[in-house]
């Protein structure tokens, strides 16, 4: 069976009902169709268009999480209300599973965050930077909590986390819409090291940007 998948646009802050054929992610309608057989195709082909703007090669490991987080994500719009501040505290003070299923959840909803809503971060007064440095905290910590091969994998996606932050930017853009806004670009940049937001500010500023805080480590 061929399934639809599209590319985000946005539409008012009331999320409507699931229907013709629509999907709605967290306030924004898909458009521009894209036809692939399952699901999980879907997103690896968005996923691979986003890497090939970015210049950016993921290895299997990261692409195949971002993929199977993209489908886990894609019918909870729900996530987006969640503080994440609170969310991660919440883990601090849990232990086992449940621990490692908390932190693994606040790592991922705020790659989602920075990548997919950076806007979300304007509309709660902090910077994009805030869901970055939470979430590598948050799979940096859980790295820690389990065995060694799963542990490798959350340690990646801990130093990894700018890269696909950025690739999950590139994707929202494929409809043609900017995410970020010249200023929100110079921040995340500064605060980040972010190639995206660096050359966002290059091209549409017209200018080479000069590092403030001085901490802008190229990712």
């Amino acid at each position: 069976m061929i399934r639809a998948c599209f590319i985000p646009d946005p539409i008012p802050d009331e999320i409507p009902e699931h229907g013709n054929g629509l999907i709605f992610t967290a306030g924004y309608a898909m458009k521009q169709l894209v036809l692939e057989p399952t699901t999980q195709a879907q997103w690896r082909l968005l996923v691979h268009e986003a890497q090939s703007v970015c210049a950016r090669r993921l290895d299997e490991v990261l692409e195949s999480y971002l993929v199977f987080l993209l489908m886990r994500f894609t019918d909870k719009p729900e996530f987006t209300a969640r503080i994440m501040a609170k969310e991660f505290l919440h883990s601090q003070n849990s232990s086992g599973r449940k621990q490692v299923d908390q932190l693994r959840d606040v790592g991922d909803q705020c790659l989602l965050f920075s990548g997919l809503f950076p806007q979300l971060a304007e509309k709660r007064l902090v910077r994009i930077s805030y869901y970055v440095n939470l979430g590598k905290s948050s799979y940096h910590q859980l790295s820690g909590l389990l065995d060694r091969g799963s542990a490798m994998v959350y340690s990646h996606l801990s130093e990894a986390f700018v890269v696909l932050m950025d690739i999950l930017q590139a994707m929202r853009e494929l409809g043609g819409e900017r995410v970020l806004t010249p200023l929100q670009a110079m921040e995340l940049w500064e605060d980040t090291g972010s190639e995206r937001a660096y050359h966002a500010v290059c091209t549409r500023t017209d200018s080479i940007p000069i590092p403030i805080t001085g901490n802008t480590s190229r990712h």
